[in-house]
């Protein structure tokens, strides 16, 4: 005969100082454990948001970013002549020619160097690349020493502010606007002139990259292997979002890591103040498990019983660790990807950490709950009457 649900349930309400120490306890571990997942999520995503799945982009083989990529300006023409890139409304192929360096700037907090990458495009990019809105101020004006600034990392960095001048690779340049790019890793760059940066940062003669819209998206494995082929030109192509979603790789794994370890950390602590939770709940029951089991309920239904006390409270602290992460959702912060520049970006909980939040405090309940519940079926009905 199983014990009905309505006596776990009146048992938890009853004990409430020992549920509340209980459920606090898992729910700051979940806590925890989420907004580390969800900073691995925001990262993510900055990045997966990044590009068009209608462009590709073009680098020298062998790199591993934009930045260690570089190539001719004879090599770009040659690519720019295939059929397969889409043409603009004036008849001429929709590429972007970029070149990229990391600038030392100052963050507004504290006052300490951080990298930002700083990106020379052509105005063909706001035609190649989709979601790119000035919201502040204007775009830059070509043959001039303009910036425009990602809102994100305009709010994070010194002198950013529209109106005013920063020194990058030891050259002026005014900011006169601030821009969007649909929440991508874009956001966190600084944007001047191609033909004006390139001389200035040493870069004439060519780019690091060059970002194509495609004609058919569909074409990427066969550019890319025609490219390939091509022994006068090292160079490989990707789909542009794909290229930049694998820029997250590393840094999210290793975001995703420091989540494992320092939940199972902090988890193992909460199952040993589960174990003793439950043990003193069933030091304070003896009496009541014998007169259980005088009544005829059996070690088994004692066992489930008390597993089930301990998952109730173990689903409940997951549940307000889950709420209490929410307080983290959108809250912004800055890491670096590949390129070793900073790339600000939005803490994001989703419906996956959520869902392995509850099943980390279901998990912790069990494992806490098994114990006590082994000790309370065993007692014997004599001495747990007694005792009490």
């Amino acid at each position: 005969m199983a014990l009905p649900l309505s006596y776990n349930v009146r048992n938890v309400v009853v004990r409430w100082k020992v549920t509340v120490l209980a459920i606090g306890g898992i729910a700051l571990v979940v806590a925890v454990l989420v907004v580390l997942m969800a900073m691995a999520s925001g990262f993510r995503t900055a990045l997966g948001a990044t590009g068009s799945t209608q462009n590709g982009i073009i680098v020298q083989s062998g790199s591993n970013s934009e930045l260690t990529s570089f190539f001719s300006r004879e090599d770009r023409n040659q690519v720019e002549s295939d059929p397969r890139i889409a043409k603009g409304k004036d008849g001429l192929p929709l590429t972007s020619p970029e070149i990229v360096i990391v600038a030392s700037l100052k963050r507004r907090t504290d006052g300490a160097p951080t990298n930002v990458t700083v990106r020379g495009v052509t105005p063909r990019a706001f035609e190649v690349r989709t979601g790119i809105a000035i919201t502040r101020g204007r775009a830059f004006t070509s043959g001039l020493n303009e910036i425009i600034v990602g809102e994100r990392i305009a709010g994070r960095i010194v002198g950013l502010d529209v109106g005013q001048k920063i020194k990058i690779q030891k050259r002026e340049w005014e900011v006169v606007g601030w821009f969007t790019a649909e929440g991508g890793a874009f956001e966190s760059e600084i944007w001047g002139d191609f033909d004006v940066m390139g001389p200035a940062f040493l870069r004439g003669g060519g780019q690091n990259s060059l970002t194509v819209r495609l004609a058919d998206p569909g074409v990427v494995a066969d550019f890319d292997r025609d490219l390939k082929a091509n022994p006068q030109m090292q160079l490989h192509l990707l789909q542009e979002r794909q290229y930049y979603s694998d820029q997250a790789g590393p840094v999210s794994t290793a975001l995703l890591v420091l989540a494992g370890f320092v939940s199972v950390v902090m988890g193992i602590g909460a199952v040993f103040g589960a174990v003793n939770t439950m043990n003193a709940i069933v030091a304070s029951r003896t009496r009541e498990i014998g007169t259980l089991r005088a009544l005829g309920f059996s070690r088994a239904s004692i066992l489930t019983a008390f597993l089930v006390e301990s998952m109730l409270l173990a689903l409940a602290g997951g549940a307000l660790g889950c709420l209490l992460s929410f307080t983290m959702n959108g809250y912004q912060a800055a890491t670096a990807q590949a390129t070793f520049s900073e790339i600000a970006f939005a803490f994001k909980v989703t419906g996956a950490n959520v869902v392995t939040g509850i099943v980390f405090a279901l998990a912790m309940g069990f494992l806490g709950g098994l114990i006590p519940a082994f000790r309370a079926a065993r007692l014997p009905i004599v001495t747990a009457l007694r005792e009490g």
